[in-house]
C-alpha cells in the first residue's frame, strides 16, 4: 500500500508564489512516475505536472514558465514550485503516484490565489 500526504497550500495573492510537498510512504521501493493534479471548483481534475523515474517532465500548457515540478527519490517526496500565482490556479492540489498500473492519490491540499 502507498500512502501520500500533500502540504505546503494556502492563500496567496496574485503573482505570490507557494511550495507544494507530497510525501510517499509504505511500499515503495523503486522510483515511481508521480505527479501534481489539481481540481477547481465545479471542473474536472486535471493534470498540472508529472515527473517520471527517468526524470523527464511534462506541464500543462496554463503553468508551462510558472511551475516547476522536482523530486527527491531518496526521501520519496515531490515538490511543485508554483509562481507567478494567477486566480485561476486556485483548486485543490492533488499528489498521484502510479505504482504497476495502479494509481495512488493524496488528500489534496487546497490553493487560493485571490486580493
Amino acid at each position: 500500500q502507498v500512502q501520500l500526504v500533500e502540504s505546503g497550500g494556502g492563500l496567496v495573492q496574485p503573482g505570490g508564489s507557494l511550495r507544494l510537498s507530497c510525501a510517499a510512504s509504505g511500499s515503495i521501493f523503486s522510483i515511481y512516475p508521480m505527479g501534481w493534479y489539481r481540481q477547481a471548483p465545479g471542473k474536472q481534475r486535471e493534470l498540472v505536472a508529472a515527473i517520471l523515474s527517468g526524470g523527464i517532465v511534462n506541464y500543462a500548457d496554463s503553468v508551462k514558465g510558472r511551475f516547476t515540478i522536482s523530486r527527491d527519490n531518496a526521501k520519496n517526496t515531490v515538490w511543485l514550485q508554483m509562481n507567478s500565482l494567477k486566480p485561476e490556479d486556485t483548486a485543490v492540489y492533488y499528489c498521484k503516484l502510479t505504482r504497476h498500473e495502479n494509481n495512488y492519490w493524496g488528500q489534496g491540499t487546497q490553493v487560493t490565489v485571490s486580493s
